[in-house]
């Protein structure tokens, strides 16, 4: 028997998905440092090799953080008042975004500015041209750059709790859509995006910059208000349960299309376009019902391994872009062969060596969106047992 949301409010196979989409991330970012497609620095080895790859990954790696985000929220809202959860969250997410603002972005820009020759090598003196806001670069100052995510869940937050009302007279219409169906799960959820694609894609290209990312958020939005509807509607996680082999089925064979059309020298134009930006979005949702289903099967379930990491991947995404950055920017004129190496297992074990101090030094723990003190300390529970209706980084 499939345990759902509506029976058991413990999601451990949602904190696996998390920590599993999350690794996907640093190898993600990583890999940025290889393609073509501009980045914040590149290695002299850049080259088209990784991007046919990277293509199956981009899709669905942050709608499925941003659905997981709304399922959160809404455990979170149905465990705290408003009056409560806000201002734990603003303290929760707002402290990590100032000081990655200020502080720990830094030299991600630094290092870009370097190698575009904008700037010297005195890093405090950059850093002082960096707080001045004065516009005077190619790339906009002080900048959040990867934490554009935590500032969108905070934003979707603060809009999302004055609807609770509305959306909790939703769940009913919500539930009656998946009763008794599956292949509907694999279908319905397209069509907004479908959509977006069609209406903004082109006026309003991604950028992460807030005010003119219409297309992004909302693709990302709905992905939150679609996670919080989800979260406990059982007619749902049992209709992701029944498609979940269509889903995956689906899954592999559009993403082996996409992936062979990207190994052709020649770039689609006119309708292909067109029928390779649907199947993307069938590929992205594809990959996510599969993911919620299997999961859901298989990964609910706790354990040391599982609350190590559900406490530690906040503080790990925080860190990861950055170090990759420094680490690439310093990597000495290596080969190839040594020089990704040296990036991926430096990313990795600067965030475990990072992560084992800042868990135990009070005072930057909330700097890495960590709370004050330890759950164990706060809820005499030595177990620290991880549920979505507690520990839900970062919408919770």
């Amino acid at each position: 028997m499939i345990v759902t949301p509506a029976q058991d409010t413990r999601r451990h196979d949602l904190d696996w998905l998390r920590v599993i989409a999350f690794g996907f991330l640093i190898f993600y970012h990583v890999g940025m440092f290889y393609v073509t497609w501009d980045w914040h620095v590149k290695s002299p080895f850049a080259s088209t090799a990784l991007e046919p790859l990277m293509r199956l990954i981009a899709p669905w790696r942050l709608p499925l953080l941003f659905f997981i985000s709304g399922v959160a929220l809404k455990f979170a809202l149905d465990k705290l008042p408003a009056r409560r959860l806000l201002p734990r969250r603003l303290a929760r997410l707002g402290i990590p975004i100032l000081f990655g603002f200020f502080v720990w972005v830094t030299p991600q820009a630094y290092f870009e500015l370097l190698a575009k020759g904008e700037i010297g090598p005195n890093y405090v003196e950059f850093w002082w041209q960096y707080l001045d806001f004065d516009l005077e670069f190619s790339i906009i100052t002080p900048t959040y750059n990867h934490l554009w995510y935590v500032v969108y869940i905070l934003l979707y937050t603060l809009l999302l709790v004055p609807f609770r009302p509305l959306l909790q007279k939703l769940r009913g219409p919500f539930d009656r859509l998946w009763a008794g169906r599956g292949a509907l799960v694999l279908l319905l959820p397209l069509i907004p995006l479908v959509v977006y694609d069609a209406l903004l894609s082109d006026t309003f290209p991604v950028t992460h910059a807030i005010v003119d990312d219409w297309f992004n958020h909302a693709n990302s939005l709905t992905m939150v208000v679609f996670g919080y509807l989800a979260a406990k509607s059982t007619a749902f996680w049992q209709a992701i349960d029944r498609a979940r082999h269509q889903a995956l089925a689906l899954a592999l064979t559009v993403g082996a299309v996409r992936f062979a059309v990207s190994l052709s020298p020649t770039p689609p134009d006119g309708m292909w376009e067109g029928v390779l930006s649907l199947m993307r979005i069938i590929y992205l949702w594809a990959v996510i019902a599969s993911l919620l289903g299997y999961a859901q099967r298989y990964l609910n379930r706790s354990g040391p391994t599982l609350r190590y990491l559900s406490e530690a991947v906040f503080p790990y995404y925080i860190l990861h872009q950055t170090l990759i950055v420094c680490l690439g920017a310093w990597s000495f004129g290596l080969p190839v062969w040594a020089e990704a190496p040296f990036i991926l297992l430096g990313t990795i074990g600067g965030c475990a060596l990072a992560y084992e101090v800042i868990r135990r030094v009070a005072p930057l723990r909330p700097l890495f969106g960590l709370p004050l003190r330890p759950r164990a300390e706060r809820t005499g529970d030595a177990a620290g047992a991880v549920s979505m209706k507690v520990t839900a980084w970062p919408a919770a």
